[in-house]
């Protein structure tokens, strides 16, 4: 693979051997005048005088994906986005328009002509070729020489390919009035394909050792085990549920992981917190069995679980295996609770509710929060995080309606956290019905 310095590369690569190519061919005593070949933009190859010199002139115009290398080696980093896996690389085809350019009578066509014979005959840039056109001469050469020469082009596994494209008089004439310069004898050409790959360190998988216990018989690996069944023979999670029929979690709740393959020594929950960048762990209840994993988060541990979504899993050492396993990953949302509700607030003689929320687990730095009253979402007072407790300040505040029959006064109340809000459904009622999380202000 090469770095970031590919394209240039190969600008120049091409550049140094259309050069030796004409002096090959000895194009400047056929012209009579010394015939050059630059990399500019067609508006800069023109000098302000107007005096055309005999020159060819590659400019990329474009440059593109490579259809068929632009998937290869994703994924490049694992679940969480923070440990690369591989360096993807990065696979480019670089548009030329090579164009020739003189102020004699045929001299452009002579050089167009020559040019595209020897692209035509030498379809592939080899690596002693690129390795001969990047060497600086003479020795050491200027940094960008230097740099260019180590850029990887001449050692990278494909081959760069040169192959003519077909620009119709359409995408002609827009490239000519893009670059704001008058049209000259022009042939358009593909580079394919650039390799550009960093070097950064990555995840190597340890090689394996041994396929399987040693048969006594044979002597020889077992390999791997096949067992006939629907289900894979491994610690494996299908649903997570919150008590309560809840869709979220809080703490000191006992939540229940189901699946298959759960039962052994040393189960392990594993919670992974993108948000705050927390791989944890915590030992599982002692019920269960092999569908069923237990777990709770103490109330006395909410500084370490904030509000949030989870990766849970589950590790076990399963019967007659001697490492432990991990199962896979599923989402768990923790939401906030708050406690001391319902609420009495009497107004003050202006208007205003003033009232203190305590809740768990901690509100944490860069968190965003507010209290949802009723339907009516209101800031908190100003607060140092972490804080279990907020000040609220409610200019005009409403009134509590009076209930409807059979329901307990006050208005309804939520804290979101980050867009988590505190549950305020029954789910174990039948139909649901609201929990008696409320402020009553009067």
């Amino acid at each position: 693979m090469t770095t970031a310095l590919g394209i240039a590369a190969v600008t120049a690569t091409l550049r140094s051997l259309l050069s030796e190519g004409l002096v090959e061919h000895n194009l400047s005593g056929v012209l009579g005048s010394t015939a050059t070949v630059s990399v500019l933009p067609p508006d800069r190859v023109v000098p302000q005088n107007g005096t055309e010199a005999s020159q060819l002139n590659l400019f990329l115009h474009r440059v593109s994906a490579n259809t068929g290398w632009r998937n290869e080696g994703l994924p490049s980093r694992d679940g969480s986005g923070r440990n690369r896996l591989s360096n993807a690389p990065l696979a480019l085809d670089l548009h030329y328009l090579l164009s020739a350019y003189s102020g004699g009578d045929l001299h452009a066509e002579i050089l167009l002509g020559y040019a595209m014979q020897w692209l035509h005959e030498s379809p592939l840039l080899t690596r002693g070729m690129i390795r001969q056109a990047l060497t600086p001469a003479p020795l050491p050469g200027t940094p960008l020489e230097r740099a260019l020469f180590d850029s990887g082009l001449a050692d990278q596994v494909e081959l760069i390919k040169i192959t003519p494209e077909h620009l119709d008089t359409e995408e002609m004439s827009k490239l000519w009035t893009a670059t704001q310069s008058h049209l000259r004898p022009t042939a358009a050409y593909r580079a394919t394909v650039v390799l550009i790959e960093t070097s950064e360190p990555v995840r190597s998988a340890l090689p394996v050792l041994t396929r399987g216990g040693v048969d006594p018989d044979s002597g020889r690996e077992r390999g791997v085990s096949v067992e006939p069944g629907l289900e894979p023979a491994i610690p494996t999670l299908e649903s997570l549920s919150p008590p309560g029929g809840q869709i979220v979690a809080r703490l000191g709740e006992t939540i229940d992981l189901t699946g298959h393959h759960l039962d052994g020594t040393g189960r392990t929950v594993l919670l992974g917190n993108d948000r705050f960048e927390s791989e944890l762990s915590l030992p599982a209840l002692a019920a269960g069995g092999a569908a069923l994993v237990q777990f709770s988060l103490p109330v006395a541990d909410a500084a370490i679980y904030p509000v949030g979504v989870y990766r849970v899993g589950v590790s076990v050492l399963r019967p007659g295996e001697s490492a432990a396993r991990s199962s896979n990953r599923l989402a768990m949302t923790l939401a906030p609770q708050i406690t001391g509700l319902p609420l009495n607030v009497v107004r003050a003689g202006d208007g205003s509710a003033s009232f203190t929320i305590n809740f768990h687990p901690a509100l944490r730095a860069g968190q965003s929060v507010v209290l949802v009253l009723g339907q009516q979402e209101y800031a908190p007072q100003a607060f140092t995080a972490p804080t279990t407790s907020l000040d609220f300040v409610i200019e005009d505040a409403p009134v509590s309606p009076p209930p409807p029959p059979g329901q307990p006064p006050g208005h309804l109340v939520r804290l979101r956290i980050d867009g988590i809000d505190s549950p305020i459904i029954d789910r174990t009622a039948a139909p649901p019905t609201f929990l008696n999380q409320r402020v009553v202000i009067t």
